[in-house]
């Protein structure tokens, strides 16, 4: 594994989980494997499981980390190749990669969608330009059309709690009061069918995620004909990808409920965190014994020691 962007980066998936099942039963048992190492992570956008699991994670291998909010602690950043930088942004990325590169031996970059234009979320500028001329592994910690370090550590979870070989997955569109990217519902998805869960997702009409993730043949618009005999219920809010960027509803009746859980085969809730309560899940939901959101937290160490693991 050269870099961590997508499922498609990971070679073998289960030797990824089976190792990751070893560091769950073990966290500490690697205490020098990073000796003299360094991570770098820098954030575009803010963070809380991200920052810390990946902190965490390598500091159980012994490896130093950086971390810098850009545009905070550092120089706005061009992107685009043959600008005339007489604005704002004080430093290429070209100079700015190379540079970091070249005082770390790993990169952890977290990077959001604008919603300005959907071609230029999709075209990953920002992680491909780190990828390009940083000279090092690139560990995505969130882009604008994946996460796959939270997408991981929900396989971890489901893996740790499915109670059949093949579970029923729903992901589950659910309201929002902001506009939300599509990279959580997306990488899910990828990484569902990489594992080949039995993945159901429902949502309002024109929710529809791009393609490339999410086949037709895995919608369902009925949520009760979608939960019907679930074993894993995971809900997200997304914003329309088609009208991009745009909030089309805000339907309470998408929230997840007691009596919507009860159409299930006792399934597991799951959610990335963080989450509106009682717009996205209701309290008797979230704190139920079914619950896994705190427990999917956790595992983003697991997940992030694993990449880490892997790459150095």
């Amino acid at each position: 594994m050269q870099h961590f962007t997508s499922v498609s980066d990971v070679d073998d998936l289960p030797a990824l989980l089976a190792s990751a099942s070893e560091i769950a039963h073990a966290p500490h048992a690697w205490p020098d494997l990073g000796h003299q190492k360094t991570l770098c992570c820098l954030f575009f956008n803010p963070s809380l499981r991200t920052r810390l699991s990946t902190q965490k994670a390598a500091y159980n291998l012994g490896i130093h980390v950086m971390v810098m909010n850009v545009g905070i602690d550092g120089w706005q950043l061009e992107f685009e190749d043959g600008s005339v930088m007489n604005g704002n942004k004080a430093e290429h990325v070209r100079e700015a990669a190379a540079v970091i590169g070249s005082y770390c031996d790993v990169l952890g970059v977290r990077a959001f969608a604008e919603f300005q234009d959907r071609e230029k979320d999709y075209a990953e500028e920002i992680m491909h330009a780190f990828k390009r001329y940083a000279g090092v592994p690139i560990i995505s910690l969130e882009s604008a059309t994946r996460h796959p370090c939270q997408s991981l550590a929900d396989i971890i979870t489901i893996e740790a709690y499915k109670r059949k070989k093949r579970p029923k997955v729903v992901l589950s569109w659910a309201p929002h009061p902001k506009v939300l990217p599509q990279a959580v519902a997306n990488s899910f998805a990828e990484w569902a069918i990489a594992a080949d869960y039995d993945l159901v997702v429902t949502h309002p009409q024109g929710y529809e995620l791009a393609g490339q993730f999410v086949p037709d043949s895995l919608i369902e618009y009925d949520p009760e004909k979608a939960f019907a005999n679930a074993d894993f219920v995971y809900a997200k809010n997304w914003s329309s990808f088609h009208e991009y960027g745009k909030i089309l509803s805000q339907d309470p009746a998408w929230q997840i409920t007691p009596e919507r859980m009860a159409l299930t085969d006792n399934a597991y809730f799951m959610h990335c965190l963080p989450v509106r309560r009682n717009v996205i899940v209701a309290d008797a939901v979230i704190d139920s014994p079914a619950s896994l959101v705190l427990a999917q937290a956790a595992n983003r160490v697991v997940a992030a020691q694993a990449i880490l693991k892997e790459l150095i």
